[in-house]
């Protein structure tokens, strides 16, 4: 029997270099192929990466009989379309963050894999990794009682540039696919689609999203989440409960350390609203030393983190399932719907 996926990787870039580095870090997946239009850095990146066949021609690549799955690392213009090429190839899928640029495309792909019988997943590491374990935990033993607020932001400045990818709405770009899915999706993951959606965004000259704010309403709280490419964040994510508030650590996409408060006065110079010198001292000095009513979970992990997707993936892969509990299509789908009701607003 079967007891690792071997994957292919489509795509050269810098995400897809970190998929590469950290299946070594996976004990149910090996690496057996690269694709890229460009046979100069296919070769390249099968030379750094160990004995891989690299592949120029997609169909070569997807006909490949040493590949059981392929991780989707191209820009997210052409996830739909490679999708559409491994699935129809009898290839499973685990494509990069967005599954697709639109509800519709996301919508195809995901019905495509459900009529060939294969596994598709989105690939959103972030909701794998063990901090987002342990929050899950924490959060399934009532710690922070009663949910009361959720707020979370993913910002990086980015210079404007209208061929970037960041810039270009024909690679798919745009601060909610970029970066707003991330808190997004983990929110979707922790507590399930909202009952109600509202936000706005801002305008860049390209026409996309610059940045966003959401707001998730849920039975006795809401979330509010914000992206951007004109600033820097704080890029935590913090859950006020009436008992304690966790906050998962920045930059928490790749989380590795949670802060449970339970005091009040730390509760609240460690929540998103605490400002000052003394609150944004003390938020430092906790990742350093213990402070009373305040719990630390250190979590770190090898590598940049996307190990755990990738065991997860492959583990699901081997089991025969057609989609991963923690990221089913319908949940990636749930989150492309509302970046659309976002979008589809007026900017403000």
């Amino acid at each position: 029997m079967q007891d690792k996926v071997r994957w292919g990787i489509a795509g050269t870039g810098a995400i897809a270099e970190s998929f590469a580095s950290d299946i070594q870090f996976a004990g149910n997946a090996e690496l057996t192929a690269v694709y890229s239009r460009s046979k100069d850095k296919a070769e390249a990146f099968a030379a750094r990466f160990g004995d891989i066949i690299a592949h120029s021609s997609i169909d070569a690549f997807a006909a490949d009989p040493a590949i059981d799955a392929v991780y989707v690392a191209s820009p997210n213009a052409v996830h739909l379309e490679q999708g559409i090429v491994f699935l129809s190839a009898n290839k499973s899928v685990l494509v990069e963050k967005p599954l697709a640029t639109s509800f519709d495309d996301a919508r195809s792909l995901a019905a495509l894999a459900a009529t060939k019988g294969l596994f598709a997943m989105e690939g959103l590491w972030t909701c794998f990794l063990p901090a987002i374990a342990k929050a899950r935990a924490l959060l399934d033993a009532e710690a922070l009682g009663r949910i009361r607020h959720v707020t979370a932001e993913l910002a990086y400045e980015k210079p404007f540039d209208p061929n970037s990818r960041f810039f270009d709405a024909r690679l798919g770009g745009g601060s909610l696919l970029d970066l707003g899915i991330y808190p997004l999706s983990l929110c979707l993951n922790l507590f399930g689609q909202p009952q109600a959606v509202e936000g706005r965004w801002q305008r860049a000259p390209t026409g996309v999203d610059l940045s966003a704010d959401m707001c998730l309403s849920y039975t006795g709280f809401q979330a509010h989440l914000s992206c951007g490419f004109e600033r820097d964040g704080e890029n935590r994510f913090v859950i006020d409960g009436d008992r304690g508030t966790l906050v998962i650590d920045a930059p928490f996409l790749k989380a590795s350390r949670l802060f449970l408060a339970n005091n009040g006065l730390v509760r609240k110079a460690i929540a998103p609203r605490g400002r000052g010198l003394w609150a944004k001292g003390l938020t430092r000095a906790a990742r350093r030393i213990s402070l009373p009513g305040l719990q630390r979970f250190d979590l770190p992990f090898p590598g940049n983190g996307l190990q755990f997707e990738i065991e997860a993936a492959s583990a699901a892969i081997l089991e025969g399932w057609h989609e991963h509990l923690l990221m089913p299509t319908s949940r990636s789908l749930q989150a492309i719907e509302i970046i659309e009701t976002i979008r589809g607003l007026p900017p403000s």
